[in-house]
């Protein structure tokens, strides 16, 4: 049996918070469209929540030495075959825990890996910072972001949408079966990743004979 590891990043502040219940949603509904896409593979997800790690992040961003609690959420996210990160906008970004999460991981975790980003905020005058902030720094980690980014103003929780819009729940869903989509053709986290050829021994290999 096939079993795909996810990890959930949420950096709500208040408990509960909006930003966690869209992280749960946007797990359960991955979750669904990857068994509808294979009945045999289970799906074990693990929510990493930054507000109880806030003290943890601080101290290692000074001192370069992470706690017991951080150093396994990190090499959790390194060992997921994918990943849902969640943030709220502020000040038309995401928030400063949230990028000291990633500040942290050790460079090429996130390379090659699916990730979903999504973010909530009290407007919808926020949601392009998905495109200008989100989608721009897990593409400087070489993430594979999934061309649905899900946000969630304070209007859209049980909304239908409109004319132009689709409600919450079926961006959710969309942008839920595009990562299944990723999670379902990859192999497993654990699997042995492929050689690394050094830069010099390409580069051998490109000279001609006899030079």
């Amino acid at each position: 049996m096939n079993t795909v590891h996810l990890v959930v990043v949420s950096a709500g502040l208040s408990q509960p918070s909006s930003t966690r219940l869209l992280a749960d949603r946007l797990a359960e509904a991955t979750r669904r469209a990857l068994s509808d896409r294979d009945e045999d593979r289970t799906v074990a997800i693990r929510v990493i929540e930054l507000r109880e790690l806030a003290v943890d992040l601080a101290n290692h961003l000074v001192t370069g030495f992470p706690s017991a609690a951080l150093r396994d959420a990190l090499e959790a996210t390194e060992r997921a075959d994918g990943l849902i990160a969640v943030t709220p906008i502020f000040s038309a970004s995401y928030s400063g825990l949230f990028k000291s999460f990633f500040d942290v991981l050790d460079n090429g975790v996130l390379a090659g890996k699916p990730v979903l980003v999504a973010a909530t905020g009290g407007t919808a005058r926020h949601s392009l910072a998905l495109e200008h902030a989100m989608r721009p720094l897990f593409a400087y980690l070489r993430a594979l972001v999934v061309p649905t980014a899900v946000y969630a103003a304070s209007e859209d929780w049980g909304s239908g949408g409109d004319a132009a819009t689709d409600g919450l729940a079926a961006r959710i869903a969309r942008a839920a079966g595009e990562l299944a989509d990723q999670l379902a053709g990859r192999p497993a986290a654990s699997a042995a990743p492929d050689q690394v050829v050094p830069f010099a021994q390409q580069l051998a290999a490109l000279r001609p004979s006899g030079h």
